[in-house]
């Protein structure tokens, strides 16, 4: 049997109103109206979320979306329960730990409006916040390989391994794509970590330059430049 929620008509969320900085502009909203549950769409109570670059790149205004409209809830990334789901959804269920992407309401807040497909059942092992941190980040990494054409067998240069989206890539390369040797860049102090998540080879940027390295790679995924 689904659980039953209480779910209140205002919620707290950090919203932007206008464009800049975010230190400047976002502020916390103790009573912002709750998103509607449009066709498709599930009520999340937002237990875990985690913030990208492009987060900050919406709030200065410089990326926005078609239709997208001010005042503004930030934030993609989710991880939470399924409080409330319109009569259209077919998998999904109230009581469900979910994560995913947010499509059109920020995450930044107690609770956000998200279509099914965006979203899937959490990993038991994995906790909310866990969970939270791997959507946008997972998909860049995994989606990058895929075009790169990375095949078992292959090598991968990572730039950037100690990022968010170079960690995955390091790992993905590694355990699902199956490359033979992978090398990634990262500063002093996190070469240790890049070796633990699977790296054969991390180089310090700060004392290397790896277009220096005689050895060559089948493919480089640059989690680094614009």
């Amino acid at each position: 049997m689904a659980a039953n929620f209480v779910i209140p008509a205002k919620m707290k969320a950090w919203v932007y109103r206008e464009h800049g900085n975010a230190a400047d502009v976002l502020g916390l909203d103790p009573e912002l109206e709750l998103p509607e549950v449009q066709e498709g769409q599930v009520l999340v109570k937002v237990l875990a979320a985690a913030l990208n670059p492009i987060d900050t790149h919406r709030v200065t205004g410089v990326f926005q979306l078609p239709g997208f409209s001010l005042p503004a809830v930030p934030g993609y990334d989710l991880a939470g329960i399924v409080v409330k789901v319109d009569r259209k959804v077919k998998e999904l269920k109230v009581g469900d730990e979910v994560f995913g992407i947010a499509d059109e309401h920020g995450t930044l807040a107690e609770y956000t409006a998200v279509k099914e497909s965006s979203l899937a059942l959490k990993p038991k092992k994995l906790s909310f916040e866990e969970s939270a941190s791997l959507p946008l980040t997972i998909q860049t990494a995994h989606g990058g390989l895929e075009r790169a054409g990375l095949c078992p067998g292959m090598s991968l240069l990572v730039l950037g391994g100690a990022g968010g989206v170079g960690t995955l890539t390091i790992q993905l390369g590694k355990e699902v794509f199956g490359a033979a040797r992978v090398a990634a860049t990262c500063s002093t102090g996190k070469l240790d970590l890049l070796k633990s998540l699977g790296a054969d080879l991390a180089i310090d940027y700060t004392k290397v330059n790896f277009e220096d390295l005689p050895e060559k790679f089948d493919v480089v995924y640059d989690a680094v430049g614009k």
